[in-house]
Parts: structure tokens; sequence; C-alpha cells
């Protein structure tokens, strides 16, 4: 597990943006379970270099710039939230684990997944106006 002063500012770039953090498996499955209803983006946050130039700064791009969003916005932090990392990993199966990595569930079930050699190689620029053609695909 990595520091928790060390992860902090890097947890607090998507939680001032709006985000809740989800420390275990039962706030993943409560949220997630049988009864979600709208759009949740869950992004698997991670201390790695594409996290930090690419997947957060775009993130936190196409929130300002849609014009549809998700209704809800969640993260989990590799290394350190592992129990509830597990339990993303699980709900995004078949795809292998992945950090950074996001998820767009809609009414409970997934419909598009970034893994991380998606971000890699790319800009923020990129994967903001990625999120943004994903949002008003399936954002209401």
């Amino acid at each position: 597990m990595y520091p928790e002063e060390l992860i902090a500012p890097m947890r607090a770039e998507l939680s001032l943006v709006g985000f809740e953090e989800f420390r275990t498996a039962e706030q993943v499955a409560a949220h997630l379970g049988p009864d979600h209803k709208g759009t949740t983006l869950l992004v698997v946050n991670s201390v790695c270099g594409c996290a930090a130039g690419a997947a957060r700064p775009g993130i936190r791009m196409a929130l300002e710039q849609a014009g549809k969003k998700p209704t809800s916005l969640a993260t989990v932090f590799a290394g350190n939230d592992r129990d509830a990392v597990a339990k993303v990993r699980e709900l995004v199966l078949p795809y292998p684990p992945s950090s950074p990595a996001m998820a767009l569930f809609k009414d409970g079930e997934l419909v598009h997944f970034i893994e991380r050699h998606h971000i890699e190689g790319r800009n923020a620029k990129m994967i903001g106006e990625h999120l943004v053609e994903v949002f008003e695909l399936f954002c209401e």
C-alpha cells in the first residue's frame, strides 16, 4: 500500500470535482447493486504517470465540457483500496485488471470500459474528448 499522505493529492484531483471515494467492496456493491439507476463513471485511480498526465486531467476536462454527464461519479484507488478495487474488477469482467481505468455503468450494467492501454500514449485532451463522446452516447 502507498502511504496515504503520498496519494492524498491524487485522490483530491477527483474528489474535488465531485467523485465519491469508495474504499470498501461493500460501498462499491451497494452503489452498483441491482437497484442502481442512472449512469456512474467509476475511475480506478493510480499513482502512475498516465493517470497523472492524461487520465485525471482528461476526466476533469470532460466533466467541464460535456453537455450530458454521468449522474454519479465514483473512484477507487489501486494499491490502497484493495477490496474496493477487487470488487470493481469483478464487475468489469471479462476485462483484465487495469489501472488506471474508467468504467461507465448504466442502470447497473457496464456499458463502456477504458483500459490502461487506451490511456497510455494519449494526452488529456484526447481522453477528455473520448469521454465527452461516451457521455453523449450513454448519459441522459
